[in-house]
């Protein structure tokens, strides 16, 4: 079962999250096989961690909220809240597999959350963008809550118009980078 989990920043927590950048990064290799996509987020200025998405594969919610909550950062109080959701790789594949390789370009995350009727389920057009896409979805997986993507795009407005905004409650995009070491 496939996971989103993003954790994101208690204010003034930087320096702790320094701090902790080895404990989390050893905490992470232990999941090396099951990561999917990994990487923070920036604030508007480009520079400030304003977050931190993994995409998993494990067996069930429990091991996830394990992965989620156990993190060094989480326990030692760098982040505010996490979202956690079951999550459906549609690209089958991780972010090292992306042609567009690590770096070049600017990278989002883009989340968008709403209910109902599934929205974006077919991918756009342009696939060759695409770090990572797939719905957000229950614990059972029976119920769409959203969709998140991992995309490169000239601007966040490029980014936000991969999904159809009327379908959403809620829309938000995160400048997004590569993380770790695979």
């Amino acid at each position: 079962m496939e996971f989103l989990c993003y954790h994101r920043d208690r204010p003034d927590s930087v320096t702790l999250r320094g701090e902790l950048l080895p404990d989390h990064w050893s905490y992470m290799d232990g999941y090396a096989t099951e990561l999917i996509a990994r990487g923070p987020t920036f604030a508007a200025d480009g520079e400030t961690p304003s977050g931190s998405l993994h995409i998993v594969d494990l067996p069930d919610p429990a091991a996830a909220r394990a992965f989620a909550f156990d993190e060094p950062n989480h326990q030692a109080g760098v982040y505010r809240d996490v979202l956690l959701r079951r999550w459906h790789n549609t690209l089958g594949r991780t972010m090292w597999d992306f042609p567009g390789g690590p770096t070049g370009g600017n990278r989002y995350l883009v989340l968008g959350f709403g209910s109902g009727e599934p929205a974006d389920i077919v991918m756009p057009p342009d696939k060759d963008e695409l770090i990572a896409y797939g719905p957000l979805l229950s614990d059972d997986g029976a119920t769409w809550l959203g969709t998140a993507v991992l995309l490169r795009a000239p601007d966040p407005a490029a980014a936000r118009s991969v999904l159809v905004p009327e379908r959403y409650a809620d829309i938000e995009v995160h400048d997004w980078e590569f993380g770790g070491r695979r």
